[in-house]
């Protein structure tokens, strides 16, 4: 409860101007909001940046949190979640640009584009997986890394990450549009073969 009473507190001279309270509030938070940025993105540089984009929106509008509607500690965990996804989307859509570009320039380029497309399809699915899952995946499948080095990463048995591969991948199928989408592309790819 005293917890709580001084996260308002903070909140409230956060509203008034008050430096020291937003140097404390950050202080107290910012291991927590990077933390579960980093677990979305999977990237240091890009969760910093969503770190920076929740403390900024803190600074700008410390009233959004109502205490009625949970703890501090929840609105900036959803607030995280939120922005992380946000900036997911949005290398997707920069992703989705450059490809159309590059299509429109070069011969042939429409195989490739629907390859990327497909990728693109399977990060908006992977924004539906259990956290642990949608990890081991991203991992594993864009950053290349091994097993075992997820292991490491995770902090779990190898044989943990190698279940929330499988199951994450088994997730992604039961996705009804994604999995029509892709057995659509496959068959028009065995169609030109």
């Amino acid at each position: 409860m005293e917890d709580r009473r001084e996260d308002m507190e903070l909140l409230e001279k956060i509203a008034e101007g008050s430096r020291a309270a937003f140097d404390r509030f950050y202080e107290k938070y910012a291991p927590m909001v990077y933390h579960i940025a980093l677990r979305i993105v999977g990237n240091e540089v890009e969760a910093e940046d969503v770190s920076h984009d929740v403390f900024l929106e803190i600074l700008q509008k410390p009233h959004q949190f109502d205490p009625k509607r949970g703890s501090v500690q929840a609105f900036l965990a959803v607030k995280t979640k939120s922005r992380s996804l946000d900036r997911l989307r949005k290398k997707r859509d920069l992703l989705v640009s450059r490809l159309e570009e590059a299509a429109l320039k070069e011969k042939g380029a429409e195989f490739y584009f629907l390859r990327q497309l497909e990728q693109l399809v399977i990060l908006d699915a992977l924004a539906h997986l259990p956290e642990e899952q949608r990890q081991a995946i991203i991992h594993f499948y864009f950053h290349g890394e091994t097993q075992r080095e997820i292991a490491a990463a995770m902090n779990k048995p190898l044989g943990s990450v190698k279940s929330l591969i499988r199951y994450g991948l088994r997730n992604l199928r039961k996705q009804k549009e994604l999995f029509h989408w892709m057995e659509a592309g496959r068959g028009e790819e065995q169609h030109e073969a």
